[in-house]
Order: C-alpha cells, then sequence, then structure tokens
C-alpha cells in the first residue's frame, strides 16, 4: 500500500479508536456484542504488525500505533498505556493498567527547566513470546522481556529480564524461575500450582 493511503488508513483508524471503539465495554463482558473484534479490526490499520486473534482491551491508550508491532493471540489489557515503538511476542498476556514508557524527557541541562528540554530519543521496548504481565506493572524504555518471564503485579521493570525469570517489586528482581532453577520463591509469593 502506497505510503500516503497508509497515512490516510491510519488517521481514520486512529479517529475511529479515539472516538468509538475505545470506550466500547471490556470483551469478557456478557453485553460486549463483538468489541472485541471492532477494536481489532480498528487496530490493525494503525499497528505496524498485527497478528492474529489480537485483543486490545476497554480504554487501552495506544498511541497511534505505527511504531507497534503486536504477534498473534496477545493482549494489550484494560485501561493499559501502551506506547511505542514496541515489539509485542505471540501469546503475550496483560493485566489492566500497566503502562509502558517509550520515551523520556531530557534533563541533562541545569539552566533549563526540564519540561523545556524536550525528549530523549525513543527506546524500544520488546516483550518476546509467552509473556506474563500483571496488573499495574511498569516497564521503562529500552527494556527487553525474556521468553516465557512472568511480571508480578506493581512490579517496575528497570533493567531486561531474562527468560522464563519470575520477577516483582520495585525495582524488579528475579524472585523464581519458571524453570524449576535453584532460585525459590519466597513463602508469601507465588504459589507452587504455577498459577499465581
Amino acid at each position: 500500500m502506497p505510503r500516503v493511503l497508509r497515512s490516510i488508513l491510519r488517521g481514520v483508524c486512529y479517529a475511529l479508536y479515539y472516538g468509538f471503539a475505545r470506550h466500547l465495554p471490556i470483551s469478557y463482558r456478557p453485553y460486549a456484542f463483538g468489541s472485541k473484534h471492532i477494536r481489532y479490526w480498528i487496530c490493525r490499520g494503525m499497528f505496524a504488525r498485527c497478528g492474529q486473534g489480537v485483543n486490545v482491551e476497554h480504554g487501552a491508550d495506544i498511541g497511534v500505533g505505527k511504531h507497534t508491532e503486536i504477534g498473534d493471540h496477545s493482549g494489550i489489557g484494560v485501561d493499559c498505556r501502551v506506547r511505542g515503538p514496541i515489539t509485542i511476542g505471540k501469546d503475550v498476556m496483560m493485566g489492566p493498567e500497566v503502562v509502558v514508557i517509550g520515551a523520556k524527557h531530557r534533563f541533562d541541562d541545569l539552566s533549563v527547566p526540564m519540561r523545556l528540554q524536550g525528549w530523549c530519543p525513543a527506546e524500544k521496548v520488546v516483550i518476546e513470546d509467552d509473556v506474563w504481565i500483571g496488573t499495574r506493572v511498569i516497564i521503562l524504555s529500552g527494556r527487553r522481556i525474556g521468553k516465557g518471564a512472568i511480571l508480578a503485579a506493581g512490579a517496575v521493570i528497570t533493567r531486561d529480564v531474562p527468560p522464563y525469570a519470575m520477577v516483582g517489586g520495585n525495582p524488579a528482581r528475579i524472585i523464581g524461575t519458571r524453570q524449576g532453577g535453584p532460585e525459590p520463591l519466597p513463602p508469601d509469593s507465588t504459589d507452587s500450582t504455577g498459577c499465581g
């Protein structure tokens, strides 16, 4: 598709998403009436790449979407704020109110107020396949979340997360592993059934 037509389509989808589709009911409510599918088709026109079976939930703030890539059967949770540049792999689960920070303010010039210094170049966030992101997790710019990782509710991700690690806290630290490694879970965290 030519670049001009692509920009027009993205603009129309943007208007439809923020003016209408974002406000449709949560997809699992009995009165949702296909809201999941409506948001999906609109987001396909906004995102740089959108896999099959993607679920963008009610209230999600996804920016203009042109720097967002999302794989098959992944979701963006209720009231999340996920702005690119970001790549989300396949089968990623995302709880409500997750925040992914794609850009940050400059603060290096002490003679100029921070609000007037502009933005640092955005660093891409990469979330690999089969990741579970809990409610109210914050992921800072430039981070990579490894395949199969679990980010506990409320975690603040300031560093890359290794594959199959279970992390929690502020700043997040490894609290266990899904591979049955030597790191035991603290007694008051996730139970041994693997069901969080």
